[in-house]
């Protein structure tokens, strides 16, 4: 199947603007399509328009007959009343979804500590969004459309829904569209990218980091004179080909461009002199945490925790949730007594926070832009030099226009930037952020990015943005199992202990989740399933053995072909090769179907 779904001179009109203007494109089977623009450029409405869920005003959506579409939304149609498991797998029965590997894989990987008997109503938000995304995927869909699909997943989560996306469809089968302002899974997961800006759709080859690159050379090549957003853009990719060792190794865009392009960028961060300047500022003692406990009842969240951190730290902190992250950063300001152990405070240290939940605008009401910010008649020190709070509002995003904008009316991603800003003109020494990206399209990332290089303090981050942290932080630690744990390699060291802890626990069977294992099922398995259960057992194995026998004999009719074909005919020999490894691939997928059923059975 080559195309599956598109739009042609396609536009969309919103009661105050126009969205898109004569936009063509389309999906082909293969596809891997990583959707990135601005905040309110039109990301989410392109997928309800190539989905159907949306008409154009202008223009036609066209989809081939027959292609099934599953979408993740920013919010979900699951019932209140229905448990999780019927969430997820509806009808099925349980023999029947248990059996199948890929199901159980999808549940352990995403909602796998969520309990089964759980009423969706009684869900946390993040727990919600877990399962609409457990329960698209154990579905079939030739073309996936996801919108923001890393929301509430902690990084393990998140790096196991990339190698499923990558491994979900053989090359050249199905599509995936998501929209996501994870720099890294961008990466990982997608061969394409699209921008949305201006009422158009602009494509790009490669991943995120090639996306970065061809948005450089095009503003060269063109000349913009929107200096300061490409110099952004250029100390971005000097870091993505610098930075991170896990890049290294498979770099998505030529190299040596690559090269000529950065050689005049100067480090990200001057460390020694933010070191410098953060003793100077904090003296040398920040935070000393000695054989620091918490419990709450029997709930052991920090076991005898030893932890310096000192002045001008840029320390990243990964943990999954309910690890103790929360809990963790209280104890570190001094807001929560420990237990155990003891926390020693340095006298100078004076702390900020940026929350998840922007507590700090709450306060401010209808107070508009230009008020709150007026409040602030001083200078604050950021890359060595003075900086104003005018300068500091230019620096993320704001514009003159946005002056007499009310705080209640900004965007999600406005008060997030304003709230950032306003601690730092408290002229903190010690910097807490909680998911700083939250709302953040990927040019703010890179402008708040570019805020935090040149401040001189002691940062702890908390995010479960990879990209984010590895691009922020200069260390990284890991909360497992109420112990503090330095990271030398980083997140794919941290991925690969919770990989070695969960095989170890067995973790990787879904919580609640009423079935045994393959490994574990046997005899004891058939006295729980009733005649009707048997016989649909009976007719799924009958029914496999002959489609293993069907194609069989294509691999052996293929291979004689192949021994028969002229030898000098490299594309059809090649032709002939794929169609032999494309058999090979369900014959091996029909004997693991196989081996699940005569285990069911016993």
């Amino acid at each position: 199947m080559g195309f599956l779904l598109g739009c042609e001179k396609a536009g969309v009109d919103f009661p105050s603007k126009t969205v898109f203007d004569e936009v063509s494109l389309g999906v082909d089977a293969g596809d891997r399509i990583g959707i990135v623009g601005r905040n309110g450029d039109g990301k989410s409405t392109l997928l309800a328009l190539l989905a159907g869920e949306l008409q154009p005003d202008r223009g036609r959506a066209i989809r081939t007959n027959g292609v099934t579409v599953g979408v993740l939304g920013q919010s979900d149609k699951l019932r209140d009343d229905d448990t999780v498991g019927r969430a997820i797998v509806g009808d099925v029965p349980e023999y029947e979804w248990a059996a199948n590997a890929r199901t159980r894989e999808i549940i352990a990987g995403i909602a796998g500590d969520i309990p089964w008997e759980a009423t969706v109503g009684t869900l946390s938000g993040g727990q919600r969004r877990r399962v609409d995304l457990a329960r698209l995927l154990v579905g079939e869909w030739d073309v996936l459309m996801l919108d923001e699909p890393t929301n509430h997943l902690d990084v393990r989560a998140i790096n196991w829904l990339a190698q499923h996306l990558k491994t979900r469809w053989r090359d050249g089968q199905g599509a995936l569209l998501v929209v996501t302002h994870d720099r890294w899974f961008l990466d990982e997961v997608c061969a394409t990218m699209w921008e949305v800006h201006d009422r158009r759709i602009e494509p790009f080859e490669g991943g995120f980091s090639a996306y970065i690159m061809q948005r450089v050379e095009r503003d060269r090549v063109a000349r913009v004179t929107e200096e300061r957003r490409q110099n952004k853009l250029r100390r971005e990719l000097a870091w993505l080909s610098r930075g991170a060792q896990a890049r290294s190794t498979k770099q998505k865009f030529r190299i040596k461009a690559a090269q000529e392009l950065i050689a005049d960028v100067p480090p990200l961060r001057n460390e020694l002199e933010l070191k410098r300047m953060a003793i100077t500022r904090l003296g040398k003692q920040v935070v000393d945490l000695k054989n620091v406990s918490v419990a709450y009842g029997d709930n052991q969240v920090l076991s005898d925790v030893e932890w310096l951190i000192g002045p001008g730290d840029r320390i990243g902190i990964v943990g999954e949730n309910g690890a103790g992250k929360t809990t963790l950063l209280r104890v570190i300001q001094g807001k929560l007594r420990p237990t155990g152990g003891y926390v020693k405070i340095g006298k100078t240290v004076k702390f900020a926070v940026l929350s998840q939940h922007l507590d700090e605008l709450n306060a401010m009401g209808d107070d508009r832009i230009r008020q709150v910010v007026g409040r602030f008649g001083h200078v604050v020190m950021l890359d060595g030099r003075d900086q104003t709070p005018k300068q500091l509002l230019e620096r993320l995003g704001f514009s003159n226009a946005d002056m007499n904008e009310p705080i209640s009316d900004l965007s999600g991603g406005q008060k997030r930037r304003l709230a950032l800003m306003l601690i730092l003109l408290e002229e903190p020494n010690v910097l807490i952020l909680d998911e700083p990206g939250n709302d953040l399209d990927v040019d703010m990332l890179a402008a708040v990015e570019d805020l935090l290089d040149g401040w001189p303090g002691t940062l702890l981050l908390v995010t479960h943005d990879r990209y984010l942290m590895e691009r922020v932080t200069d260390n990284q630690y890991a909360l497992i199992d109420g112990h503090v744990r330095h990271l030398p390699g980083g997140i794919d060291e941290y991925l690969q202990l919770m990989k070695e802890r969960g095989s170890a626990t067995g973790s990787s069977t879904p919580v609640g989740a009423r079935f045994i294992a393959p490994e574990q099922q046997g005899n004891a398995s058939a006295p729980a399933l009733s005649n009707q259960e048997l016989r649909a057992l009976k007719k799924t194995l009958q029914s496999t053995e002959r489609k293993m026998s069907t194609m069989q004999k294509r691999i052996e009719d293929a291979e004689q072909r192949l021994h028969e074909a002229d030898p000098t005919d490299f594309v059809a020999l090649g032709d002939i090769q794929k169609e032999i490894d494309d058999y090979k691939a369900q014959l091996e997928d029909l004997e693991l179907t196989w081996l699940e059923t005569s285990e069911a059975l016993g």
